[in-house]
């Protein structure tokens, strides 16, 4: 027996960073604004109230332009000409909720979206649209004191030349002498040291926690994690050899010389999304005197058996989005707190493997980190 009953259905897929709901709705409301992820100046893309996607891209000589939405030329929307030139199109569903990575495909080419920011995923510079999400105000941009990103060069000997990094450092640091706990925070494949400021907010987020007396301030520390050598989809071919070396034998100790840190285990803890969870892990077992805080955000998952003495780990958080496979992270949970092991685990509702799922993930494991 068929059933033709659903409102909204039907189809959730993730790929390439982007994912969306193709639904059956009877009206698409006319509310579209701007992105706020847009050049200044320019009115599209748009998105609507529903979370709909709307582009124009003025191409008036291309036979074929399509804005994608999927890997492998599954999915995306394709645009129609008009009679300017210009080609419109939008999004056959509500997209979930946060940021989006996006290429606009015209005539086989891929380019970026002149109308947008670009934002480096995917192993390159990719345009970005925001979906308002309902729940933004933990990293909306308020009226609150800020603290400062700032850029960093540290000398590299095991690379043989110096790296970056960018570091967050709360209110009022320049003019006091506090000494803070640090936070190492890695970004995912395709990605790299400016993901976590440009498109997570963390930022945002510490600032709007520490407004809000929810958190002690804290230091973060974001670095390339070297995840782009290998291939997508031989992840498994990836040593995390020099990059451990990079973080543990070089950036820990400029970070601890040259910021007032708190320079013990318990005072540093080591988080990552996705790939950088992957290094999270190997690295945080392979070196438990470093860090005593270990976070996986859509990253993999840690098991007693990892763990060899759980007197040096204060605390394991663990998340994902409802879209990805919320189960997995609940029962390493359910496991590592049977084996008497600090655990918080986090399921971010409605989203999948995608940077809503991070933010989400980020605020709700700073207010858990040095305590």
């Amino acid at each position: 027996m068929k059933v033709k009953l659903l409102q909204i259905a039907l189809i959730t897929f993730v790929t390439g960073g982007l994912c969306f709901v193709q639904a059956q709705q009877s009206t698409i409301k006319e509310d579209f604004k701007p992105s706020t992820v847009n050049q200044p100046g320019q009115e599209y893309p748009m998105v609507n109230s529903q979370g709909y996607a709307r582009f124009k891209i003025i191409a008036p000589a291309a036979d074929s332009v399509r804005v994608s939405l999927g890997l492998g030329g599954r999915g995306g929307t394709k645009l129609s000409k008009a009679a300017d030139g210009s080609w419109m199109g939008t999004t056959d569903g509500p997209m979930d909720e946060g940021f989006h990575y996006y290429n606009v495909n015209i005539d086989g080419g891929k380019f970026n979206d002149p109308g947008t920011l670009n934002f480096y995923g995917s192993v390159r510079w990719e345009s970005g649209i925001e979906i308002p999400a309902h729940d933004q105000d933990f990293y909306a941009l308020k009226n609150v004191p800020h603290g400062q990103v700032q850029q960093v060069l540290f000398p590299s000997p095991s690379t043989g030349t110096s790296r970056r990094a960018f570091v967050y450092t709360p209110p009022g640091y320049e003019k006091g002498k506090d000494k803070y706990p640090v936070l190492y925070l890695q970004h995912g494949w395709g990605e790299d040291e400016t993901a976590w400021s440009n498109q997570g907010h963390a930022n945002l987020i510490m600032d709007n926690l520490i407004a809000d007396g929810k958190i002690k301030p804290f230091l973060i520390v974001m670095t390339y994690g070297m995840t782009n050598e290998v291939k997508f989809g031989k992840i498994r071919e990836f040593s995390i050899v020099p990059f451990q070396t990079v973080l543990v034998d070089e950036l820990i100790p400029y970070i601890d010389a040259n910021f007032r840190t708190l320079a013990t285990k318990d005072k540093r803890a080591m988080a990552g999304l996705s790939m950088g969870g992957m290094e999270t892990k190997q690295i945080t077992l392979n070196k438990p005197e470093v860090f005593s805080y270990y976070g996986l955000l859509s990253g993999g998952l840690y098991t007693p058996a990892d763990i060899k003495d759980k007197s040096k780990v204060k605390h394991i958080f663990l998340s994902c989005g409802s879209k990805e496979r919320p189960e997995g992270v609940q029962k390493a949970g359910e496991e590592l707190k049977a084996a008497g092991i600090n655990v918080t685990t986090y399921i971010s509702e409605g989203t999948a493997h995608e940077f809503q799922t991070w933010r989400r993930s980020l605020y709700q494991m700073a207010p858990l980190l040095f305590k």
